[in-house]
């Protein structure tokens, strides 16, 4: 059962809230999830997953999820459902356990933990972590893009004023 009280099912997407990011599970029955996670990960570890973003290549893992959850908070989330057609649940976990044990490529902007359990239950490799925060960065470059321009807009009228008041005196 989920922390919120949901009867987990086969092929679900779990999504484990460690602190800063989630990381992305999919459930494959018995209590047990399969997970991408950096070699150096101890399982249910929370904050040693930050390890995920220097590394660059990754394990999938079965293991319980309350192994891997830990003491952090987790929730179905099947996100997607609306846009994509799940595959059959026998068919995500054939897919899942005939990854168990394999190294792979990792990064964390386009092979991460979210873009793989997605791979697994839709056929399609997102990250809406990814999206959302390369959004809110080019929504921060375009403020101070934008800021900075004023900025110097401001200066330039400055300094043309100043030149205009000495040329007159």
């Amino acid at each position: 059962m989920a922390s919120g009280g949901t009867q987990l099912k086969v092929g679900d997407l779990i999504e484990i809230f460690r602190f800063g990011y989630e990381h992305w599970a999919i459930y494959v029955g018995k209590g047990y999830v399969v997970h991408l996670a950096p070699p150096s990960e101890v399982a249910g570890a929370g904050l040693s997953s930050s390890m995920s973003s220097r590394a660059d290549r990754a394990i999938v893992k079965k293991e319980l999820l309350s192994v891997v959850a830990g003491g952090d908070k987790y929730r179905v989330n099947n996100k997607h459902d609306d846009k994509y057609e799940p595959l059959p649940p026998n068919k995500i976990i054939q897919r899942a356990e005939k990854m168990v044990g394999k190294e792979i490529p990792y990064s964390v902007t386009h092979d991460n933990c979210e873009h793989f359990v997605n791979a697994l239950r839709y056929g399609v490799s997102r990250s809406d972590q990814v999206t959302e925060a390369l959004t809110a960065a080019g929504v921060a470059a375009t403020v101070f893009g934008v800021a900075a321009t004023l900025f110097g807009v401001a200066g330039l009228v400055g300094m043309v004023l100043a030149r205009s008041n000495r040329e007159k005196q």
